[in-house]
């Protein structure tokens, strides 16, 4: 006699990953604003080249932002969606 059933062990699986992500999105945010901050400290260091920095910061936001914008929808599937239930 089991006391976890198979559904009840793939949703808290699919929970815990769902909460690892996000812990993943949390770290990309910090990294998000150290660019920013980066970018002003440059900026206000060499202001002629504000226009390349800021080019550059943005090119690393956008880059940045994706991951978070592809690890948010996994963490939605998992805890939300949960295709995995249905393959038992």
């Amino acid at each position: 006699m089991s006391l976890v059933t198979p559904e009840a062990f793939v949703l808290g699986m699919s929970a815990l990953g769902g909460g690892i992500v996000m812990l993943g999105i949390m770290g990309i945010g910090i990294g998000q604003g150290l660019i920013g901050c980066k970018a002003v400290e440059g900026i206000s260091r060499q202001p002629e080249a504000s226009g390349t920095i800021m080019t550059t910061m943005l090119v690393g936001q956008a880059i940045a932002e994706t991951s978070t914008i592809f690890a948010f929808i996994i963490a939605i599937v998992l805890t939300l969606i949960n295709p995995l239930v249905g393959m038992l």
